[in-house]
């Protein structure tokens, strides 16, 4: 059976969502800079708010779209054999930026599914894109997405 996954960006990096450079340059909780890798998650909301934890009232200008990827049967997914105590911290641990490095590089699998740290009980999928199965994954085509406006409330009251 096979398995979805949703990726929200930037609209102006649309033609990009897929190619890892973003966090190549960067680096993310799962990987260090130098490492291409795709960050998606299991639900759209999730995505969701993976991305909205990380913006300031002055984004709400910033365009979205999403993407969903349906990942075949036939395409290998890993889950990290342990997670280190600091899995959560943040800023992200050195020790979870080796553990997604080490995968990419191994590349046992196209896609490793990880915990979310913000809800818990629901996992994202690290894809990479230089795995030979990434080729498999099946992508539709960007949809705008728009945060609700409820979501931008100033508590600094």
């Amino acid at each position: 059976m096979s398995v979805h996954a949703f990726r929200l960006v930037k609209a102006k990096h649309a033609d990009q969502a897929f190619s890892g450079e973003g966090a190549r340059l960067v680096g993310g909780r799962w990987n260090l800079p130098g490492t291409l890798m795709i960050y998606t998650s299991e639900s759209l909301s999730l995505a969701a708010l993976e991305t909205f934890v990380h913006l300031q009232p002055v984004d709400k200008r910033i365009r979205y779209v999403w993407f969903r990827v349906t990942i075949p049967a036939n395409v290998a997914i890993d889950t990290p054999a342990a997670l280190p105590a600091s899995w959560q911290a943040s800023p992200p641990s050195e020790a979870t930026q080796r553990i997604g490095t080490a995968w990419a590089k191994k590349a046992s699998a196209a896609v490793l599914r990880v915990p979310s740290i913000l809800v818990p009980g629901e996992h994202n999928l690290l894809l990479n894109p230089q795995h030979a199965q990434f080729k498999r994954l099946k992508l539709t085509k960007p949809q705008p997405f728009d945060f609700d406006g409820r979501l931008w409330k100033d508590t600094r009251k």
